[in-house]
């Protein structure tokens, strides 16, 4: 015993007990799966058909964007099918049969004026001989023969051209820019349907960040859902607990403060730590990261609010599978 007559046992035991650290918690908040629908073009909001905390079918109606702009676009390019359509179909068809008379007549032509030119410069072939025309005339009437059978041989091309319809090259780009015209068209379409914003799950609207006439850009999000079937805690772990859990765990949670517990299994855990990487921490600083996890609720947890304050309990904290 010392002076006081308190004994050395009792002494280590309030000594050990005050040295002693605290048992790790792992504290976070209630939340749900979120599903944001973003804007898809920039335009302005015309209707509101839902408001924050109302329950929404998947498929329901959520809001309406401006379509005006986006339904003239698809009109064009709608009138942009129409005439590569007509222009494939006239390659199919080939020339008309009054295209190939005409070429057939400029033919003629051609051949006639061909004649009159060689038979001119036939004339004043013998003519030159005498020297009675300059030589500077035959030469003109050669050329002007010569440039006759060159039209001749133009206009009989153009004819075979005609006659033969339509090459295969051409068929393929014909039909290559219908199609790209077509898909151009069918993606227009699909963003005109998106101006009318669906749930694309069952839910509960959580948030409508923009107001009736707001123009937010391209991605904002415009309504984020709350779905599934309960709610799930989101948690941080120290690295004493992050060291004996696993996905698939079982553990309790409980609503602070010293409220209502749940059971529930951890569905995911972090492998890096939110805040302070390891490799910056030496010694027992490593106590102090901190992991993400994730653990599944039942439906009774559903009617609690979200951002609710929660702890892992600690007789769970070893987990259970």
């Amino acid at each position: 015993m010392n002076d006081q007559g308190i004994p050395v046992a009792m002494l280590l035991a309030l000594a050990l007990a005050g040295c002693s650290q605290p048992a790790p918690q792992a504290l976070g908040t209630l939340e749900w799966d979120r599903v944001t629908v973003p804007a898809p073009v920039s335009e302005r909001i015309v209707r509101l058909d839902v408001r924050e905390g109302q329950q929404v079918a998947a498929g329901a109606s959520l809001m309406q964007l401006e379509p005006a702009q986006t339904r003239s676009q698809l009109d064009a390019l709608q009138a942009r099918v129409q005439q590569s359509d007509a222009a494939l179909l006239e390659l199919r068809h080939g020339p008309r049969v009054e295209d190939i008379d005409q070429a057939r007549a400029a033919l003629a032509a051609a051949q006639a004026q061909a004649r009159e030119a060689q038979a001119y410069h036939a004339r004043l072939q013998p003519l030159a001989r005498r020297q009675l025309v300059a030589p500077a005339e035959l030469d003109r009437a050669l050329a002007a023969a010569r440039s006759a059978q060159a039209q001749v041989r133009l206009a009989a091309a153009v004819l075979d051209e005609r006659l033969r319809g339509s090459r295969s090259e051409q068929l393929a780009q014909s039909e290559a820019a219908l199609a790209s015209a077509r898909a151009t068209a069918t993606a227009q379409s699909v963003l005109l349907d998106k101006l009318t914003l669906v749930a694309p799950r069952a839910g509960r609207v959580d948030s409508l960040p923009y107001k009736l006439g707001d123009q937010p850009g391209v991605g904002a999000p415009l309504v984020v859902l709350l779905v599934g079937e309960a709610p799930h805690a989101r948690v941080y772990l120290p690295q004493a607990l992050r060291n004996r859990l696993a996905v698939g765990d079982r553990l309790r949670v409980q609503i602070q403060p010293a409220g209502q517990v749940f059971d529930g299994r951890v569905r995911m855990i972090r492998s890096d730590p939110v805040f302070t990487p390891y490799f910056a921490l030496t010694g027992q600083d490593t106590e102090r990261l901190s992991y993400l996890a994730e653990i599944s609720l039942g439906k009774e947890a559903a009617a609690l609010p979200v951002g609710a304050p929660l702890q892992v309990l600690a007789d769970a904290a070893a987990g259970t599978r």
